[in-house]
């Protein structure tokens, strides 16, 4: 039997076009011909499992191979095989039969990760690296005759009788010059890594040489023996049941995935749902540093444990894309394109059922182990965080076990929280005011002050506070947030008494003027009030405002701009009840007076960390010569 002809097809030759339109992406040639050879060899299963299929299976594997010499790459199965007629149906025809509306959907498109599969072009990926493709094939029906197909990359193809002995098919590659580079163990290696890991059936590339012990005791000898290089892990945890794994199996797997990651994850989630959609994986909580840095990719899609791509985004929220793991979806295709994530329905539903199955997880860690919660809060509350701040839904599951920690590291609920101050910290307007530090060295003084006052302090310093005050302040009722250095002391919670100065309103005046003149900086509103005896004779604060745009700013805040571009502003409060302001003003020497008043407001910037280089050098000179008065 030989037999010629021509592929049916509207346009003069799609192959071209195959290879020109997916030419970034020209490695998958691979993944799709693997998986095809899986789908055969699992058909075989499903086919022997009903008993339509009575001959022996014998060893099920999927073997990629190479020749450099010749020039070919080969993929071969042992399953279903097809006859000469199946051949022309599943080859000639149904891969083409989409073809024309292929070209003229996507000829255009930019979108290099458009859909191929849908078309049932993923055979012909293969004229993507080769210029010449073989099939070799038998079926495993009774009385099949064993089959060659031919195609040089035209539409003309050549059918004939072959002599393969065995069942199953295999595709051999005839590599062209410009593709040479998958005739490489590293390069094929590398892709069968990406894309084949976890494929469901195994797959052998080439062979690994083992040393065994043949018989027993002291008669045992090692002997090398050759065996099979498996690259797959053909059932990988998140196809099993989570009442049959343990711990260790969820770290084994998270150090098959990461294996250059050393630190542990802090906890998972094993997702299973097969209603409304298909869905199986399992997402790592890792452990994240202090610093935030958005590092996506963690995350692997998989569509039948075939690896689609690590660029998540749409599937997962974009506060979990932090995450690790693995997702599996049937009901998401091999090949996906921006635009169909974003408007399929099913990409929705699981990004709202991830969202909600990491809620309950959280919330269920905190209500059954408060302790170990608040102890991995440094890497979670990034997560969490996150997530109230972009997603809405996630801010009223997440208010419930959000933690807010204050600068004596003890933790408590918004709820908590709002209770713990109410006596002490509401204003005369009725708003609870809750103030925290960003940096406790460098405000330590505003810090004590206010515990001297019987205040709390909150510890907000980490990269997304800034924009989690923000949320906090529009979502719960009559609650502010303050920085505490933001005003004096008694300015931050204002409340109906009033302290009383002991200097009079000329002597204000005055006062002022000599630190106006002392500091002669246009940044700083120099301002005389009553305070406490005991707090410092200057205090240097920053609008509550402009302080937090600017931190939004530093920390990503998007429409920010245009605070980087105005000119800092603080304000200078002078403590009119300071025995040092009484010492100034009494002080009859102008030069004198001017060199306290610098004193004091250099203490003020030392205690802020803002005295630095030749003014750092000026107080200190300053400091011994008043010293040594």
């Amino acid at each position: 039997m030989q037999e010629k002809g021509s592929i049916s097809i509207h346009t003069e030759n799609i192959f071209p076009i195959i290879k020109k339109f997916l030419y970034s992406d020209h490695e998958i040639f691979l993944r799709e011909l693997v998986s095809n050879a899986v789908d055969a060899t699992q058909k075989l299963k499903q086919l022997s499992s009903v008993g339509e299929f009575k001959g022996e299976m014998g060893e099920l594997k999927v073997k990629v191979s190479f020749d450099e010499k010749a020039k070919t790459i080969t993929i071969a199965d042992s399953g279903i095989g097809m006859t000469g007629e199946e051949v022309k149906k599943y080859i000639n025809q149904i891969a083409f039969s989409g073809a024309t509306e292929f070209v003229e959907k996507y000829k255009d498109s930019q979108d290099q990760q458009s859909i191929i599969g849908m078309f049932g072009l993923g055979f012909y990926s293969a004229f993507m690296v080769a210029k010449e493709v073989e099939i070799n094939t038998l079926s495993c029906k009774e009385d099949s005759k064993a089959v060659r197909w031919i195609c040089d990359g035209s539409t003309s193809y050549e059918l004939s009788e072959s002599d393969k002995t065995t069942r199953g098919t295999e595709v051999i590659l005839h590599v062209a010059e410009d593709s040479e580079e998958f005739l490489s163990e590293s390069r094929l290696s590398g892709i069968l890594n990406k894309y084949c890991k976890f494929l469901p059936v195994e797959v052998v590339f080439g062979t690994k040489e083992e040393t065994v012990k043949q018989g027993e005791g002291d008669d045992a000898k090692e002997e090398k023996v050759v065996k099979d290089n498996v690259v797959n892990n053909p059932n990988p945890i998140w196809t099993k049941s989570p009442s049959d794994l343990k711990d260790e199996d969820y770290l084994a797997f998270y150090r098959e995935l990461y294996p250059f990651t050393f630190d542990e994850p802090l906890f998972w989630i094993h997702l299973n749902v097969d209603y409304p959609f298909n869905l199986t994986g399992i997402l790592y909580f890792p452990k994240v540093k202090e610093t935030f840095d958005l590092q996506k990719n963690h995350i692997q899609l998989y569509s039948k444990q075939v690896f689609i791509t690590d660029e998540v985004k749409d599937i997962v929220p974009e506060f979990l894309q932090l995450l690790h793991g693995v997702i599996d979806s049937p009901d998401i295709p091999l090949n996906v394109s921006r635009s169909f994530l974003q408007s399929d329905s099913n990409v929705k539903k699981i990004n709202n059922y991830i969202t909600k199955k990491v809620a309950e997880k959280l919330n269920d860690i905190f209500k059954k182990d408060r302790e170990g919660f608040e102890e991995k809060w440094s890497s979670t509350g990034i997560f969490v965080k996150y997530g109230m701040i972009t997603d809405e839904k996630f801010y009223d599951r997440a208010s419930k076990f959000l933690v807010l920690e204050n600068v004596e590291n003890k933790f408590s609920t918004i709820e908590e929280y709002k209770a713990l101050i109410e006596v002490n910290q509401k204003g005369k307007d009725g708003n609870l005011v809750a103030l925290y530090s960003n940096d406790i060295e460098a405000q330590d003084g505003y810090i004590q002050s206010a515990k001297n006052r019987g205040f709390d302090v909150l510890k907000l310093n980490g990269p997304l506070d800034s924009h989690l005050v923000n949320t906090l302040e529009q979502k719960l009722e009559k609650v502010q947030f303050k920085r505490v250095d933001a005003d004096t002391p008694d300015k931050l919670i204002p409340k109906e008494e009033k302290l009383e100065a002991v200097l009079s309103e000329e002597e204000q005046k005055q006062v002022k003027e000599i630190f106006e003149k002392a500091i002669d900086d246009k940044a700083y509103t120099v301002e005389v009030a009553p305070m406490a005896a005991d707090d410092l004779p200057l205090t240097i604060t920053r609008p509550e405002f402009m302080r937090r745009m600017r931190d939004m700013q530093a920390n990503g805040g998007g429409g920010m701009a245009m605070f980087g571009q105005m000119p800092e502003q603080f304000n200078a409060s002078v403590n009119a009840n300071h025995g040092l302001v009484a010492k100034i003003l009494k002080t009859e020497d102008e030069e004198e007076k001017l060199s306290l008043a610098k004193q004091a407001f250099d203490i003020s910037l030392l205690a802020q960390n803002m005295l630095t280089g030749n003014k750092l050098t000026s107080f200190i000179n300053r400091s011994v010569e008043l010293a040594s008065k």
